[in-house]
């Protein structure tokens, strides 16, 4: 029998062994219910993963115009020895479920993805042109990246194979225990205006290949909703960039957007990451997630809000505006700075958890990541990765993981200077001998068989300076697990010494191995190595008062009510 069964023996156990009145059941202490929690998320860019099937490679989409060819446009003025691209570059369903293995084998869960839905055959002739590390520059550049859409009901001709469309991709990833989560759009579409001429699908929306919008490469201002009916899902004010503005007041749009992701819900989604949530007013999320989870019950669903202040980001995951989660970007912001060339104070970190009488619905549920496809790349050396992993994945929240991050790959890097470059089947096969990889497979395993680091409440005993000590508790439904982290990212050993809220008990170290017996008012000691992790486990319910003190205080307070 294992110990969290023994455990839950125990729990079942206390309850009848005396004779008298029924012992009241055990506390509950938990962070969150939510299933998703589970989960450690690893991030792709589909066209830039892996190409698994080059015949599905479009090659000579966009004609032999150097100004609209889409595949393998490198962006020019380059340094040397560097690179970046804005074409297509070949990556997958194949590429990406040739490596579900690989993916689920560091510890992960889930796979998130970029849209998968069509998008334009040519690159946009409109805009300002793409530079080296430029920012907010079209003009040269594909929908590789998927966030052009135009027929959001039908995928791009790019990422299936004969066998492989997006449910078999879906089924196969679950036979790997990977669960998908699909990235969408609601307030863009595609570039659309300022073509010198007008281009195909540029500005155009399609059903199941029926034109139903179309911006006829205007200007915002020059759309007439009222009077064309191809302009009536479509704002006459301009948002990001050249990207057209969707009318998020038009019933029709939220019709079309509800229809168009229940179908890839139905073909094996199992959670949602929305794009630029924050360019769409509250009511149309609280209508677009209660009919999405009367379709779906509990569906998870998280966005991206690009702001390091809690307060403007929160409002996103209250009940009255649709219960939806959100990217961490204030821990993020701090994370960059506490793992980075800076190496500054964890203390940084403890500023930004809010577990306790915070602006969100639920800390815990919050997506947490150090780098993604819009900034720069996490800029540190490999055991500034590394001490980022241990935090990410015993601290509280949903750990998120970039492509290629597990190499360090492209540190540093912003768009337009290859934050978004082809990772390929070479470096996968050569990922297991990279320090971070193993690292980071090490705390991610730990993570995915603890129900504390997945779901518990977060005690914290010391963030300061590089060293962070602190307890994750789950107790509930016949589930007790006690876990203490310790974390040194300093470049020499550290001693720990805790007797604070320790509990007596046999605790067992998941990393190192062993077991250490601690009695009534005991102290736990124990060194951890530069850049290093150790968690120690308690599979017992919480009978130590102070440990319990603490939950009870956390457990009234870490929820917005």
């Amino acid at each position: 029998m294992s110990r969290l069964a023994l455990a839950a023996l125990a729990l079942a156990l206390a309850g009848c062994a005396t004779a008298g009145p029924a012992a009241p059941p055990p506390r509950d202490y938990y962070g969150t219910l939510e299933p998703m929690a589970g989960d450690a998320v690893y991030f792709v860019v589909t066209d830039r993963f892996v190409n698994g099937d080059p015949n599905n490679d479009q090659r000579e989409q966009g004609g032999p115009d150097p100004a609209t060819r889409s595949f393998d446009r490198p962006v020019a003025g380059a340094p040397a020895g560097e690179s970046d691209n804005i074409g297509y570059l070949g990556g997958d369903f194949k590429g990406l479920l040739d490596n579900a293995g690989y993916i689920r084998e560091m510890g992960f869960g889930a796979v998130w993805l970029t849209p998968i839905v069509d998008n334009p055959d040519q690159a946009f002739t409109g805009g300002e042109a793409v530079t080296w590390g430029g920012a907010f520059q079209d003009r040269g550049k594909t929908g590789y990246h998927g966030y052009w859409g135009v027929d959001f009901f039908r995928l791009d001709e790019h990422l299936p194979s004969p066998g492989l469309d997006f449910a078999a991709l879906t089924a196969g990833l679950k036979r790997h225990g990977l669960k998908t989560v699909l990235d969408i759009v609601a307030n863009h579409g595609s570039p659309s205006f300022t073509m010198p001429q007008d281009q195909p699908k540029y500005g155009e929306i399609y059903r199941d290949g029926v034109l139903v919008a179309d911006h006829q490469n205007l200007p915002p201002e020059r759309l007439d909703p009222e009077r064309e009916p191809l302009h009536r899902l479509f704002r006459n004010q301009k948002d990001l960039v050249q990207l057209s503005n969707l009318d998020d007041t038009n019933p029709a749009l939220l019709d079309y957007f509800v229809d168009a992701y229940s179908q890839w819900l139905d073909q094996g989604a199992d959670a949602l990451r929305i794009d630029t949530i924050r360019h769409v007013p509250m009511p149309f999320w609280r209508s677009f997630a209660a009919r999405m989870r009367a379709k779906r019950p509990g569906l998870f669903m998280f966005g991206e809000a690009f702001d390091y202040k809690a307060e403007n980001i929160a409002p996103f995951t209250w009940a009255e505006n649709g219960a939806v989660s959100v990217l961490d970007f204030p821990l993020k912001e701090r994370m960059a700075q506490v793992f980075g060339r800076a190496r500054a104070d964890y203390a940084r970190l403890d500023q930004r958890l809010y577990l306790q009488g915070g602006p969100y619905a639920n800390p815990y549920e919050l997506m947490t990541f150090y780098d993604n496809h819009d900034m720069a790349r996490l800029d540190a050396n490999d055991e500034g990765f590394i001490d980022a992993n241990n935090w990410l994945f015993t601290a509280r929240g949903i750990p998120v993981i970039y492509y290629g991050s597990e190499t360090g790959f492209q540190r540093g890097r912003a768009e337009h200077a290859g934050n978004r470059n082809y990772y390929g089947q070479a470096r996968v096969d050569a990922g297991a001998a990279h320090p971070i990889h193993a690292a980071l497979k090490r705390i991610a395993q730990v993570r995915r068989d603890s129900p504390a680091l997945q779901r518990g409440l977060q005690s914290n005993l010391l963030l300061q300076g590089d060293r962070a000590a602190f307890y994750r508790v789950y107790q509930h439904g016949g589930t007790a697990q006690i876990a203490l982290v310790l974390l040194n990212k300093g470049d020499a050993p550290a001693d720990f010494a805790i007797a604070e809220r320790l509990q007596a008990g046999t605790w067992r170290a998941a990393l190192g191995g062993g077991e250490t017996a601690i009695g009534e008012g005991g102290t736990l000691r124990a060194r951890v190595p530069a850049h290093g992790v150790e968690v120690y486990l308690l599979d017992a319910p919480v009978r130590d008062a102070g440990l319990a003190a603490a939950l009870d205080r956390a457990m009234a307070r870490a929820r917005r009510r």
